[in-house]
């Protein structure tokens, strides 16, 4: 199998750029659904501690490592800070809580997950995750679902650009305004709901082309997604669904199916808006 590649984030670590998604998995099923990924050839897992199964994925790493099929430095373990820590001491406890529940040494990423404007304390929460990186904690950091104002802020007010961006982002929501500032920044965008929550795999245009090209309307997405130049998360719940999403470095778009694709663009949402969520 042909896995989609890498990409180096601006501090040169090396992340995958399709990974693994635990948004809505329950606690009880994380760590099966986790190992699932990792033996299919996931290298990245994305949790939060919001998701209440970070438990579960670090459990999934430790056996994997300690199985011998993988090196704990070859897998990349995301989690994010919820809006109920936010503040500078807040985000500092709930990284060690994080760290604790994975069972694990250090993390990859550590995001911010919504900037909860109405709060106003993201300031005080990045320059937390400054020290936590500083420290060798963490190898990266960033945010999720932050809008080009709160990005503004953060390079005015702060030290280290955010190396990702995670956002909603699918044909439907395909965010470009956005994408643009990120790229010009040096900040990574990831997708979350690349598939907008399952929306798009009945939609016409989807279907049509992924029959032209014997693939499956989610396989053309995630395809899509990484020759606009992104990354994303995807969740999926049995071995065959995990498998086949991994599965689209054989295969291209062709013009005419990106030029259908971004046509579908309608500014919809499948979550909520960053500024609306405290």
């Amino acid at each position: 199998m042909h896995k989609p590649g890498k990409v180096s984030l601006s501090n040169g670590v090396v992340m995958d750029r399709l990974g693994y998604g635990l948004y809505k998995v329950p606690a009880d099923e994380a760590h099966g659904l986790s190992t699932l990924a990792l033996e299919a050839g996931y290298r990245l897992l994305d949790t939060a501690a919001m998701y209440g199964n970070e438990e579960g994925v670090g459990r999934a790493v430790r056996d994997a490592v300690d199985a011998g099929y993988v090196d704990r430095s070859d897998i990349f373990v995301t989690s994010k800070v919820w809006n109920d820590s936010h503040g500078y001491r807040a985000t500092h406890e709930a990284f060690d809580e994080s760290l604790k529940r994975l069972g694990l040494d250090y993390l990859d990423l550590y995001l911010i997950h919504w900037p909860c404007p109405g709060r106003d304390l993201y300031v005080d929460s990045w320059r937390a995750l400054e020290e936590l990186y500083a420290s060798g904690r963490v190898r990266a950091i960033g945010v999720s679902n932050f809008q080009r104002h709160h990005l503004e802020r953060l390079l005015t007010e702060t030290e280290v650009v955010p190396a990702v961006n995670q956002i909603e982002l699918h044909p439907f929501l395909q965010q470009e305004t956005l994408r643009k500032f990120n790229a010009e920044h040096g900040i990574l965008t990831q997708a979350w709901s690349p598939l907008g929550r399952g929306t798009l795999l009945n939609n016409p245009t989807i279907t049509h082309i992924a029959a032209k090209h014997r693939r499956s309307p989610a396989q053309v997405v995630l395809r899509w997604h990484l020759q606009i130049g992104g990354t994303a998360v995807v969740k999926a719940s049995s071995r065959d669904r995990i498998v086949e999403n991994l599965h689209i470095e054989d295969f291209a778009l062709d013009p005419v199916d990106l030029i259908a694709i971004a046509q579908l663009n309608s500014d919809t949402r499948v979550g909520s808006h960053p500024d609306r969520v405290n």
